[in-house]
């Protein structure tokens, strides 16, 4: 078996297995549903903002329904936003009024998430902004408003010590709004110590600010965009719509197909897709985002093996689709059906079977020194959305070191001259070949 990166702690294994997490943005900005930073983008007055809170009456909210679409989609654990760069509170704080216990809802909707989504045997993530657009000593900064900011550096303390504190084991915080402050402005090292004393094993993500020795945390968060991380664990976050993150009235909605292709995408490169909703001001999921999840979670019912616990795939497979690995064998996620005929160039470990997931038919194969080539095959995709197709091998399958190269990294030492002509078919020589 391909053993996991020697930087991952044991408590952390859950979150390379996983592969598949749920984004809630969600707060009083659903009320105006234009996403979720109107306030600052619109610059609203803050004092009619506030009123939204008592404004606020979410009478549709179960979180039982939404772990149970989070389950059915086939995703591992969520992330709520506690609190987001508005300052609204959806947790009980006694360093506050501005929380959905004390105006609007009069519940701690935080509270209710972690139960439901824990009792569905979901992992649990709270969101949690570091900015405050309420605090003037946040735009003021530590170089302006030394005494204020300092302050307000201990609300921001405070406050993640109450949700350390009062809801049980938090298997990750996502920690957001880190710009335009360094580490050690926010004290991050400082944060970093309370949270892991209160949390044991909990992961911690990558926005706390640059320090001395870049970012810190246990995972890298690319955002609208699937880059790995080297020797980090890292997800994507990415939304269901064309662009806002928080529920806006008339966004578009991204179809099955594309969200379903970030999955595979992320799981190709060895990471999590965390996708994103915004529920609605009642605190029900939009109905398009749960047609979406319906089809994905289909899809991951027939096809989750080749997805969950998965190991990046071996070489270049984008005229089809994607690979992941698990132990022996090699998954082919194929999003783009040419025909009957599949070539893996450069596969050098033997095959011992194959089959198309999706159907459960065999597949025949031929296979040389330099290639394998899947014959034989449908004329149409087996799934409209993706089809996977499992290789078998006698050992972990390798490739050769030239079907791993890629001239676009940057590698000058020509690998692949020998491919491109011998020395006396060289078209620089003045022979034709």
């Amino acid at each position: 078996m391909m053993s996991r990166g020697p930087w991952i702690k044991p408590a952390h294994l859950w979150f390379d297995e996983a592969r598949f997490g749920l984004f809630i943005h969600w707060g009083i900005y659903a009320l105006i549903g234009r996403g979720e930073q109107v306030l600052f983008r619109e610059h609203l007055d803050p004092k009619e903002y506030d009123k939204l809170a008592d404004q606020f009456q979410p009478n549709s909210f179960d979180p039982s329904d939404w772990a149970a679409w989070a389950k059915r989609a086939g995703m591992k654990y969520a992330v709520l936003t506690a609190k987001h760069h508005d300052g609204f509170c959806l947790f009980d704080s006694v360093l506050t009024e501005y929380t959905a216990v004390k105006r609007g809802p009069g519940r701690d909707l935080v509270a209710e998430y972690v139960q439901a989504f824990r009792k569905r045997g979901l992992r649990v993530g709270l969101y949690y902004s570091l900015a405050d657009w309420r605090f003037p000593a946040y735009f003021r900064g530590p170089q302006s408003d030394q005494e204020g900011f300092a302050q307000y550096i201990e609300y921001v303390q405070g406050q993640v010590r109450e949700l350390c504190a009062n809801y049980g084991k938090i298997d990750l915080l996502w920690l957001d709004g880190e710009a335009p402050y360094s580490a050690s402005e926010w004290q991050s090292e400082r944060l970093v110590q309370i949270v892991r004393r209160m949390q044991p094993g909990i992961l911690i993500n990558d926005r706390l600010g640059i320090g001395e020795r870049g970012r810190m945390g246990d995972f890298g968060t690319p955002e609208h965009r699937i880059e790995p991380e080297s020797q980090r664990l890292w997800e994507s976050c990415q939304v269901s719509t064309w662009r806002l993150w928080g529920y806006a009235s008339g966004e578009r909605w991204r179809p099955p197909d594309l969200l379903l292709d970030m999955l595979c995408e992320a799981a190709s490169k060895g990471g999590n897709l965390l996708l994103n909703v915004g529920p609605k001001p009642d605190g029900a999921f939009p109905k398009p985002f749960t047609q979406v999840m319906e089809r994905i979670g289909q899809w991951m019912g027939k096809h989750g093996e080749a997805i969950y616990g998965s190991h990046p795939g071996l070489s270049e497979f984008i005229t089809y689709g994607r690979q992941t690995v698990k132990g022996r064998t090699l998954y082919l996620l194929v999003r783009f059906w040419h025909g009957k005929e599949i070539p893996l160039p450069g596969i050098k470990t033997r095959a011992v079977s194959a089959r198309i997931v999706t159907t459960g038919d065999e597949v025949k194969w031929v296979q040389n020194k330099d290639r394998l080539t899947l014959i034989g095959l449908p004329a149409k995709p087996p799934d409209d959305l993706c089809t996977v197709i499992a290789i078998d091998f006698e050992e972990e399958p390798k490739v050769h070191d030239w079907a791993k190269y890629r001239v676009w990294d940057g590698d000058p030492t020509g690998k692949m001259a020998e491919w491109s002509a011998s020395p006396q078919d060289d078209p620089t020589d003045g022979q034709s070949r």
